[in-house]
């Protein structure tokens, strides 16, 4: 699997985890606005990605990307609030962040690639 794919894949299987989230918080909390936030940001960096692949230049892939890591870590931010207020189980929570922790890693070593790259 190559670089693109693996993004791609990951971050598509995280939004569906988001939406999972979103539902329980919806049904479970009757939480609606954290719940829209992190819905937004969660499935934005699969949108991103997706954009960024089919990039017209170097610059625009960058571009993408980089609004797909900026993404991550505002999902980042949302489920670390809805785990420490308890919103969240714990070990779930720690588990989705597990995740996006990941996410960020990758995107962040994508985009300082693709920015050495370019230079």
């Amino acid at each position: 699997m190559n670089r693109d794919n693996l993004i791609q894949d990951k971050s598509y299987r995280f939004a569906l985890r988001v939406a999972r989230v979103y539902q329980y918080l919806v049904r479970e909390r009757r939480d609606y606005a954290i719940a829209k936030q992190v819905l937004r940001s969660g499935t934005s960096i699969g949108a991103n990605v997706e954009e960024a692949v089919a990039a017209h230049s170097k610059k625009d892939f960058i571009a993408k990307m980089t609004i797909a890591l900026k993404e991550t870590r505002e999902t980042i931010y949302w489920l670390r609030l809805l785990r420490d207020s308890s919103w969240l189980e714990q070990k779930y929570a720690n588990d989705i962040l597990r995740d996006a922790i990941e996410l960020r890693k990758i995107l962040t070593a994508i985009v300082k690639t693709s920015k050495k790259n370019d230079s």
